[in-house]
């Protein structure tokens, strides 16, 4: 990895910003799931254990550059508190005198949250003089919110150019698993791409081709991809209209040596509801009156065989219509081959974007994965081989 970690700084007497997630969700002034905040943890104990002192920066919802009390970061302070164990203080603005007043009081080894960032239009602008006036409260810059890396932003791509900067914890293990999934993977590589529209991942899936050994589709995008091969598909969720990009990327495919595994057994049903009547038929034998909704049993039998014959697997998007069961069985069943191989050393299997983490979650499987991301357009976005912002400012080792 070719950025400074944590290691590489001396944070003793320093004043650390540090760029998080905490855009986590709220229910009646409570959060609800503590996972984003568990995640940076063990970053801002690395801080405070080190006699340095931890200033968050974060945001919270879309306020669009305006003060919107219910955004306001006050509210995941208690959950911050009792996940560290410590007292954590809040910042009532992330500049002005309400920060320095706030930084000014800290005592190595102290937590501070500033308010949201989204507060002020300049951060989403990354306007200079905004991202001075934040640089000016502490020593060092850490980035520990992946999630927003892919926005250059003035708290996750400004600050990085104007003080030290390195990686948190987060960001560290998460660059790490990219790195092991599509940068230098053991081979052979599958990776699975699932999700409703081809449109929206044909970049995607043009970078996959080139990169990877197998390409599974699934989701509503193998619909699109079963018709541009003169599949029937009846009243199923395709854009017809893609046809041709369809048949562009299957030959993209062939040529770069990449199988594309599409279904060979589809679930369908007339309508999408718990407790509808379902047929698995051939994928070429879809009804004029049906829908497709889910691979079958003998398109997961398959992909479990490709599993095995691969070391690195990079997942994402659902199989099917897994938030409505029985449609959930075929995203289910992958999702149980892909950890017995995890588990058993002989598959590194990194999944992200929040559909594919909320599968792999009711699947029951989430950790006994390599690494599971929570970023969502981050980790399309580097599946797709930009270059992130967030990441490629970051001080560079040696």
């Amino acid at each position: 990895m070719g950025w400074k970690t944590l290691d590489d700084i001396d944070f003793a007497g320093k004043t650390a910003l540090v760029r998080v997630d905490l855009n986590v969700p709220v229910r009646d002034g409570r959060v609800t799931d503590t996972a984003r905040i568990e995640g940076i943890l063990p970053t801002i104990r690395h801080i405070t254990g080190a006699g340095g002192k931890a200033v968050l920066l974060a945001h919270f919802g879309r306020p669009k550059g305006q003060v919107v009390p219910e955004m306001s970061l006050r509210v995941v302070v208690p959950a911050l508190s009792e996940a560290l164990g410590a007292e954590v203080g809040f910042a009532e603005d992330c500049m002005g005198a309400p920060a320095k007043r706030a930084v000014g009081a800290m005592e190595p080894g102290a937590v501070v949250v500033l308010e949201n960032t989204r507060f002020h239009a300049e951060e989403e602008r990354n306007d200079a003089a905004f991202a001075a006036a934040l640089a000016a409260l502490g020593d060092v810059y850490v980035s520990d919110a992946f999630s927003a890396a892919h926005r250059a932003h003035a708290s996750t791509e400004g600050l990085a150019r104007l003080l030290p900067s390195c990686a948190g914890r987060l960001m560290e293990a998460e660059l790490k698993a990219l790195e092991a999934a599509l940068t230098a993977p053991e081979r052979p590589v599958v990776a699975i791409v699932g999700g409703a529209k081809v449109s929206t991942k044909i970049a995607l899936l043009e970078n996959l081709v080139a990169k990877v050994d197998h390409l599974v589709i699934g989701g509503g995008m193998a619909n699109t991809f079963l018709a541009a091969e003169g599949k029937p598909v009846g009243r199923s969720l395709c854009e017809h209209d893609m046809a041709d990009t369809a048949r562009k990327i299957l030959q993209a495919a062939v040529d770069a040596n990449c199988t594309v595994h599409l279904p060979r057994d589809i679930v369908v049903a007339e309508a999408l509801a718990e407790g509808v009547e379902t047929r698995t038929l051939p994928a070429d034998a879809c009804p004029d009156d049906m829908m497709i909704l889910d691979v079958g049993p003998e398109t997961a039998a398959h992909l479990a065989g490709v599993f095995e014959t691969c070391r690195t697997l990079i997942w994402n998007g659902p199989l099917g219509a897994f938030e409505t069961p029985p449609f959930d069985a075929g995203t289910k069943a992958a999702a149980a081959a892909v950890a017995a191989l995890t588990e058993a050393g002989k598959l590194v299997s990194v999944a992200g974007g929040g559909d594919t983490v909320a599968a792999l979650r009711a699947a029951g499987v989430a950790d006994r994965m390599s690494y599971v991301s929570s970023a969502g357009g981050a980790f399309l976005e580097w599946m797709e081989g930009r270059t992130l912002p967030g990441v490629a400012v970051l001080s560079p080792t040696g």
